[in-house]
């Protein structure tokens, strides 16, 4: 075994790439006698099917963040970071069941424009140049840098090729193509994901048990790293900052959750995209069943190669190649890349095509966000509110490469960040529990004003920023940071509400009939068994 691709990885990733493109620029191309409007181009024409859907749910939240970030994290600390997978399940149906149908009815585009009619055009622009700011210098940058590391590591590409090379890739389809080209390619950058990542899981595991296969290796990786296998971390663990116990399942992490699940544009657009309310439901549902499985992906590959670092025997067999970028604790987020060294010729092409799909498909998805963003709520709000369909798909267009090159520029800058998955998680959650705040006052509280919503969502920063320097142990977790932020957030809409509105309802609170949020029982069902599946995880890795 060498580190570097053999013929026939290269084969199956130009393969892969072909392929990609091709049905990307296949389905992106204008109907005979059809100028793409905006509904086509951001929306992908609202004819998603329940199965494109939850893919590409999937194949959005799935990034370089999951499968390095993710992985680092696994190696440090273990099974405990699948809890963000987890309980993104049972968000997931909380967010069909009581979120989606809301934004359905009303017909959105993106986030901001529900703000806009239950709020004001003020709120939305405040809320639009957050998302903006936060897609392109948190998670934008964060997914290249990452997929960068990735192919610097296991290629010997300079990172910099690597992030630039990245950018083109998505921006070839994606720029002309629309939210149709992403979400179709994505139904393909799936199964590539899940096939690669559940390679890299057998051979890891594999190695471990010395040939014996899969299940032997999870034996002696469970005997070997005990630690690892706990959900819950004690107070008196070096990681509990970043995953505070029992307080992971009832504090801050659901903040964490229902903001990006329900209420980030790039996450909740190809729902709005769906043919129907209850096409989208389903997808929402099949995205749950597949984030359960998500961890034995792109955690369980990180706790083996711990095992396999810290076994004298196993590095002994793997020769001079084990040593090429050795992960440690303290540069966690090596693992993945140190373990696709190890596949032989063809399947290294396979896990690394995972890899580019899941970070390809993930900026995808952020960059026609932020272009829909822009375009909807910021250009025809403000520079030209008569635009032409051709002229707004345009400027999508702009404004996506715009933030592209922009993010390729930041993107080198944050070389030396340890567990990048915890660094994005901490750090979007100064902006997440004021949004959050604003978005579930706005949905279920009627009396919710807007010069409140406006306050709580600016005092939240400097709430969240005074957390963070306060030295107090109990607000350390960043986690408990916001939770509490949220809370504070929360009862000061409530009381500015309340002093405005003298306890009435504002007028443009909003009418909730039980009617509203009926499912199928299809939905009842799955949701019930999803709820059964965590249950029986969360006990057995208690």
């Amino acid at each position: 075994m060498t580190a570097g691709f053999g013929m026939w990885d290269y084969v199956v990733f130009i393969a892969y790439a072909i392929l990609i493109l091709g049905v990307g620029l296949w389905v992106s191309r204008d109907k005979k006698g059809h100028q793409k409007n905006a509904e086509d181009y951001f929306l992908a024409s609202k004819s998603l099917p329940w199965w494109a859907i939850g893919t590409s749910l999937i194949a959005a939240n799935i990034s370089a963040e999951q499968f390095i970030g993710m992985s680092g994290s696994g190696f440090a600390l273990g099974i405990a970071i699948a809890s963000y997978e987890w309980m993104a399940a049972l968000t997931l149906i909380i967010v069909g069941k009581y979120f989606l149908p809301i934004f359905i009815e009303k017909g959105l585009y993106t986030i901001p424009e529900f703000v806009e009619k239950r709020f004001s055009t003020n709120l939305k622009t405040i809320l639009a140049v957050f998302w903006l700011a936060l897609y392109i210098f948190v998670n934008l940058a964060s997914v290249l840098y990452l997929g960068g590391l990735a192919i610097e590591t296991i290629m010997g590409i300079d990172m910099i090729y690597a992030i630039i090379g990245l950018a083109l890739f998505a921006a070839a389809y994606s720029l002309y193509g629309g939210l149709s080209a992403v979400a179709w390619t994505d139904v393909i950058q799936v199964v590539f994901l899940v096939l690669g990542g559940l390679i890299t899981t057998y051979l890891a595991l594999n190695t471990v048990s010395g040939g014996e296969g899969m299940l032997a290796g999870f034996s002696k990786v469970w005997e070997a790293a005990p630690e690892k296998f706990h959900m819950i971390l004690e107070e008196t663990n070096d990681n509990y900052v970043n995953l505070p116990g029992i307080w992971v399942l009832v504090g801050g992490l659901w903040v964490a959750n229902l903001y990006y699940w329900g209420f980030n544009q790039y996450i909740i657009q190809r729902t709005l995209a769906a043919k129907s309310l209850k096409e989208s439901q389903k997808g929402i549902l099949l995205a749950a069943f597949l984030k359960l499985i998500i961890p034995l992906i792109v955690v369980v590959p990180g706790i083996a190669a711990y095992v396999m670092v810290n076994d004298p025997a196993i590095m002994a067999n793997l020769g001079e190649v084990g040593v090429l970028n050795t992960p440690s604790v303290a540069q966690a987020d090596k693992a993945y890349p140190w373990l696709l060294q190890f596949l032989p010729t063809g399947l290294k092409g396979v896990a690394f095509a995972a890899l580019a799909a899941a970070v390809v498909s993930s900026l995808a998805s952020m960059l026609n966000s932020t272009s829909t963003i822009f375009t909807m709520d910021i250009y025809k709000q403000y520079i030209n509110k008569n635009a032409s369909d051709k002229t707004t798909v345009n400027v999508g267009r702009i404004s996506a490469a715009v933030a592209l090159i922009t993010a390729v520029v930041v993107a080198p800058l944050l070389g030396g960040i340890d567990q990048a998955f915890q660094f994005i998680q901490e750090y979007t959650g100064i902006v997440s529990p004021g949004i959050l705040a604003v978005f579930l006052l706005g949905l279920f509280w009627k009396k919710t004003t807007n010069n409140a919503a406006i306050w709580g969502a600016i005092l939240s920063i400097p709430i969240a920023f005074a957390l963070k320097l306060i030295p107090i142990p109990v607000f350390e977790p960043w986690m408990h940071q916001m939770g509490i932020t949220t809370v504070l957030t929360l009862i000061i809409i409530m009381i500015m509400s309340n002093i405005q509105n003298k306890g009435a309802n504002d007028e443009k609170g909003i009418e909730i009939s039980k009617n509203l949020f009926k499912t199928t029982p299809l939905f009842n069902i799955g949701s019930i068994v999803v709820c059964i599946l965590l249950a029986v995880l969360y006990s057995l890795f208690w």
